[in-house]
């Protein structure tokens, strides 16, 4: 089984408030339908959770009551982004439910906290693909937190049998800079531990649940045995469908744990 994440950057224009990219999505999901592989889908929030998370500082916790009503609004906006990619999977064959991380699980310090698999297993051991995303989620200490994407993928690592990780995001991979401002970037093929010390936290938008740098450490935590976690560019046509296919694309690949 192949565990991907649909990244927040290419499923929304992360600039624009609550602005989903229909075409882009529609077509990753062709693509995964295409390869024939056994996939679970993680996505993260994009537009539709980070404007106002980051405004309201959500990830925070609980500081005052005017955050109240930006929690139930950035939970409605992410399930109704969540119900769009759920159709998209749908129409192309790949029945999917949604699993709303703020309706089944908890938060402990910015932790993560899945007590109770069986939802998740029951829905794979079905042939149905239970589809996570980042979310608004309780924390016991906290009052409330953000769980991300990428905490989710982690997660799953330990409770699926995954045999390859796909990270699906905006750039190629990890750059020693960000390539969207520097066009002399050099881009990692390869990163371990040591690597990734050296490369500068640079981003071009607003991420409150880390950007590239965080995504490489969960990649590295996700490797063990012969799994690989891979990183790579969702907005290149036909590149997601070729990586499927155990083709060679270009790609940053985690190596070691």
């Amino acid at each position: 089984m192949i565990l991907i994440k649909l990244g927040g950057s290419v499923i929304t224009d992360k600039k624009e408030y609550r602005k989903f990219n229909t075409e882009t999505v529609s077509r990753l999901c062709k693509e995964i339908k295409d390869s024939g592989q056994d996939v679970i889908i993680v996505h993260g929030a994009g537009s539709f959770g980070h404007v106002l998370a980051k405004k309201y500082n959500l990830n925070g916790g609980h500081v005052n009551n005017e955050q109240i009503p930006a929690v139930a609004e950035v939970c409605y906006d992410v399930r109704e982004l969540n119900s769009y990619i759920i159709s998209e999977l749908n129409k192309n064959g790949m029945p999917a439910i949604s699993v709303p991380p703020g309706s089944c699980f908890i938060m402990d310090d910015r932790e993560l906290i899945i007590e109770n698999d069986e939802v998740i297993k029951g829905f794979v051991g079905l042939g149905i693909m239970p589809v996570l995303f980042g979310d608004v989620v309780l924390d016991r200490k906290l009052g409330f937190s953000i769980c991300s994407g990428d905490q989710i993928m982690e997660k799953l690592g330990n409770i699926l049998d995954i045999e390859k990780v796909i990270f699906v995001s905006d750039i190629d991979g990890l750059f020693d800079s960000d390539p969207k401002n520097n066009p002399d970037a050099k881009l990692y093929r390869d990163v371990n531990e040591k690597i990734l010390e050296n490369v500068k936290k640079e981003t071009s938008v607003d991420d409150v649940t880390g950007g590239v740098v965080e995504k490489m450490k969960s990649m590295l935590r996700l490797c063990n045995g012969d799994r690989e976690c891979i990183l790579i560019n969702g907005n290149v046509e036909g590149r997601l469908l070729s990586l499927l296919k155990n083709e060679d694309v270009i790609c940053t690949r985690a190596r070691g744990a």
